[in-house]
């Protein structure tokens, strides 16, 4: 594409703060420092990794990064400026910022006159000494300086030249980019436009100087942006005007639109979170702030390969958080090139273009066709080709399928959530549907017991099974009868198929389908399982919970067992199975 971008973009990710802060999550030092390689390898320049001396865990995080260093990312220190009514150099909190080691560090400053009388308790102008202090004294200790106006638009809509007369405080004291916070997440897109040329009108900012280059914003051309210039070492100090950022919030649903909104009138630097992590209602989303500025504007942020992926680090770092992926997120959620209308899958399979706004690959993720009772026969080819089942439209066996899934969906069951039972009933219709072990039967039992302090409960599960011919009985127990049921089969079944010991459950999802029967109502189960690598997911349908259990955790490790085998039997023509 024809890129009207005049500037390269630096990208500032700050999950390991400002993500951190989302309720629900707890970061360990281990899972900060998986995040900080991750992020590394993505090919993001600045990455924000707390604030030094504010807690333990911080301070030994920065010491492990100055054992192993990262490959090409600036790791960042983050603090406040310093306390009312006394210097900087005596502010211990700025003692343990230069101790963590960091070239760069990002100080955030009071913009709103409200904050700085009823925060802090101080004078308008003591607030503005704090701000040029604290960047002198940072400067003067060889540290580089990324100012973060805290509340910018409030405070510029409050009181315009005191918001200012901050901005000018931190330019003047040596701060290399001022970064506009919308911290309380009100700001609309036409308001950050409109703000964002007042600042750069009136402080003249936003020059760019990169080492080994002649960038100038008049004359910048796009084949010179080149990622690989833009390492944060490369940004050389030298006497220019500081550059603008931007850091948006999403309490309005409005943050990606605002980033894009400030650069689009010459911000510098994004800064924001892998997968929108943040409080409240979280922060600019970079798995759709990238990819919006690299493939819809025209603007380098990472290299092609590293963008390719962009998915695949977004689904970690949602593991390594311990939250579930958002399966509906722009660009990277499982279902954001999913397409479950007989039209849109027919126009899909003739030109992607039809219904899809890039190449799903261009990110790292991929298309994929949804089954349900809307699906026509188009769905069911598509679907087919993607789990490596080679049918033709007038193959019976294509009629055959789709009756038994709207049969069966007719009946409660979902596969559009649960593949994996899917490609089963494929396989199924198909005949080479393998029956690594015959199940014989199950016996749960449950008690309620009574505690020292509470009540709690205990199952246990008695299965028999049949492998190779040979019947195996095995009992388990489990803090609830599905975990025992899930228990007892791998008991069964882990001296005949190794590898289930590193299956295990990742979720467990129950629906009731028809409320209005009361305790007799048919219940839909879906199970998520993994073996570490791979995820899939599989449906049971039942007016008794327990069996439509057993059926879901039957069939998760039936199929677990599929893809470790990645090989189908008895017809000599069916394909191989594809890696999911």
């Amino acid at each position: 594409m024809t890129s009207t971008a005049s500037h390269p973009i630096w990208i500032y990710d700050t999950t390991l703060r400002d993500g951190a802060q989302r309720e629900g999550i707890s970061l360990s030092l281990e899972d900060k420092l998986r995040i900080a390689r991750q992020l590394d390898e993505l090919g993001i320049p600045f990455i924000e990794g707390g604030w030094p001396g504010a807690n333990p865990k911080d301070v030994q995080f920065f010491w492990k990064l100055k054992e192993e260093p990262l490959k090409q990312a600036e790791v960042v220190a983050f603090c406040s400026t310093r306390r009312p009514n006394m210097s900087a150099a005596e502010d211990r909190m700025l003692q343990a910022i230069l101790a963590a080691g960091t070239r760069w560090v990002t100080i955030f400053g009071k913009s709103w006159d409200l904050h700085v009388t009823e925060g802090l308790k101080t004078s308008l102008d003591e607030n503005l000494a704090m701000i040029r202090d604290t960047i002198e004294y940072l400067r003067s200790q060889g540290r580089r300086v990324i100012y973060d106006a805290e509340h910018w638009f409030d405070g510029y809509k409050a009181n315009r030249e005191y918001a200012l007369k901050t901005l000018r405080a931190a330019k003047d004291a040596g701060a290399e980019w001022l970064v506009l916070c919308d911290t309380n997440g009100g700001t609309l897109p036409d308001q950050v436009s409109q703000i964002v040329r007042d600042v750069i009108k009136e402080l003249k900012v936003g020059r760019l100087n990169v080492e080994g280059s002649n960038f100038q914003p008049a004359n910048l051309q796009p084949a010179n942006l080149q990622p690989a210039n833009l390492q944060p070492a490369n940004l050389q100090p030298a006497n220019l005007q500081p550059m603008l950022g931007i850091h948006t919030h999403n309490d309005s649903d409005t943050a990606v639109a605002n980033a894009l909104a400030a650069v689009s009138e010459g911000a510098c630097m994004v800064q924001g979170t892998i997968n929108g992590y943040g409080e409240r209602c979280g922060n600019a989303n970079l798995c759709s702030v990238i990819p919006n500025l690299q493939l819809k504007l025209g603007y380098s942020c990472i290299q092609d390969n590293q963008l390719a992926r962009l998915t695949q680090a977004s689904r970690l770092i949602s593991e390594i958080v311990n939250l579930a992926p958002n399966d509906h997120a722009a660009f990277v959620g499982r279902s954001a090139f999913a397409h479950k209308g007989g039209i849109h899958v027919s126009a899909v399979a003739k030109n992607p273009l039809t219904y899809e706004h890039i190449q799903p690959e261009q990110i790292g993720n991929q298309r994929r066709i949804v089954i349900s009772d809307q699906s026509g026969l188009s769905n069911v080819l598509a679907k087919a080709r993607s789990f490596g089942h080679d049918l033709d439209k007038k193959d019976p066996a294509c009629r055959e399928i789709l009756e038994r899934l709207k049969d069966l969906e007719n009946q409660g069951y979902q596969f559009e959530a649960a593949e994996a039972s899917f490609d089963l009933l494929m396989r199924d219709a198909l005949g080479y549907r393998e029956h690594p072990f015959e199940l014989k039967g199950c016996q749960i039992h449950s008690d309620m017991l009574q505690g020292v302090s509470k009540p709690y409960s205990n199952s246990v599960a008695t299965i028999k099974v049949s492998v190779n011919n040979q019947d195996i009985l095995e009992v388990a127990e489990g803090n609830g009868p599905v975990s025992a049921l899930d228990a007892a089969l791998r008991k069964a079944l882990v001296n005949f198929y190794p590898e289930i010991a590193d299956f295990h459950l990742t979720d467990y999802k129950v629906r009731i389908l028809d409320g209005a029967a009361g305790t007799s109502a048919k219940t839909r189960v879906l199970v998520e399982s993994s073996n570490g690598e791979q995820r899939w997911t599989t449906v049971g349908v039942s007016s008794n919970i327990l069996e439509a259990s057993y059926e879901a955790v039957v069939e998760g490790i039936e199929y677990g067992l599929l893809l470790e085998s990645s090989a189908k039997t008895p017809l000599s023509h069916a394909p191989a199975l594809k890696e999911r």
